[in-house]
């Protein structure tokens, strides 16, 4: 019989009772456990694991309606079969509503304990094979959506590096800014989803440079007023490369490419947007990029101290950039220390 080893437990305060359920479960080579004392019977139940509960209704102490309702807190796919030598509709009712999922009625027939058992046995067991093949198919989906995330976080790591071969900052630059951007997202109080998406669109921030001539990305000096109007276009080439996508993390990339520099007071480019106009991940990357670009060599310019570049975020607090950023940013200066001595530049 396919059943054979099932653990059964029977409860009846009847002795003779039990032995009549406990040989005819034999007899379907049932494993059964049997108790007098429903307490005993109920602490059994909670604690290890079992098939199929029967249980009579009259018993001391705690009858079997009783039984059943405290045990369903803990199990609702466990079969229990009450026996009942009583003919009353409410009980059946209640018990029903309690979590009983079938009757036998005293005395007990023996050709038709096996039917109910076996049914009861068989719903339960098509229950568990389909909920763990739920379990199985969840598992496998969600190992199929990790995949498909690492290869497009892959993906995006390959695409962050395009600007770096003509952009004169460092693949150190874009994983500080990353790192630096996340961290402030977090401290901002947005959602892991957010931060992740930051983390990852970010390195996007200056895609842009591709469409900027060498001439003027390169020129070691300082740029005239006609080649910074032309190196601003960054801003809404990097927008335009990006917008369409489909991906959250590139729908991200093209709002900081368009928004990082953009200046909480209006004064910033291309749009002159003001406040919390610029995207929460715009005002991020701006101060992220800025304080990266200072303390970093250039081949314009020295690395500034951490100090110094401290004091250009706090002076231009409230000017350039958001003031609530800018003192997150400073409360949290230990861990942007530690992010900047694991990827600096040797």
């Amino acid at each position: 019989m396919q059943f054979t080893n099932m653990k059964i437990v029977s409860i009846d305060d009847n002795e003779n009772n039990l032995f009549l359920i406990e040989a005819m479960c034999e007899d379907m080579d049932l494993n059964v456990v049997s108790f007098l004392d429903p307490l005993e019977a109920l602490m059994y139940v909670i604690k290890n694991d079992v098939d199929m509960i029967i249980i009579d209704y009259m018993m001391p102490n705690l009858n079997g309606l009783e039984f059943i309702q405290e045990y369903r807190k803990k199990n609702t796919d466990i079969p229990i079969l009450m026996i009942t030598a009583a003919g009353d509709d409410k009980i059946h009712k209640d018990a029903f509503a309690a979590g009983a999922n079938d009757f036998l009625s005293k005395p007990v027939n023996s050709a038709l304990f096996e039917v109910r058992v076996i049914n009861l046995l068989t719903s339960y067991e098509n229950r568990m094979l389909l909920k763990d093949e739920a379990k199985l198919l969840q598992k496998e989906i969600e190992k199929a959506t990790t995949n498909l995330i690492n290869r497009e976080h892959e993906t995006l790591n390959i695409l962050g590096k395009t600007a770096e071969y003509k952009d004169p900052e460092t693949a150190s630059h874009v994983s500080r800014v990353s790192y630096y951007s996340k961290m402030l997202a977090r401290e901002y109080g947005l959602s892991e989803e957010e931060q992740d998406l930051i983390f990852y669109a970010s390195p996007f921030h200056d895609l842009g440079k591709v469409g900027i001539e060498d001439k003027i990305l390169l020129k070691p000096g300082k740029l005239d007023n006609d080649e910074f109007n032309i190196m601003k276009n960054h801003a809404n080439i990097g927008y335009e490369i990006l917008k369409d996508s489909n991906s959250e993390y590139l729908k991200v990339g093209a709002i900081i490419a368009l928004n990082h520099h953009e200046k909480f007071d209006g004064s910033g480019y291309p749009n002159g947007l003001k406040g919390d106009e610029i995207s929460i991940y715009g005002r991020i990357v701006s101060i992220a990029d800025v304080f990266d670009a200072l303390t970093s060599n250039r081949p314009y310019k020295k690395a500034w101290t951490f100090d110094d570049a401290l004091d250009l975020l706090k002076k231009e607090s409230g000017h350039h950039f958001d003031p609530k950023i800018v003192k997150l940013f400073v409360d949290n200066i230990e861990e942007v220390s530690k992010i900047y001595n694991s990827f600096n530049d040797k």
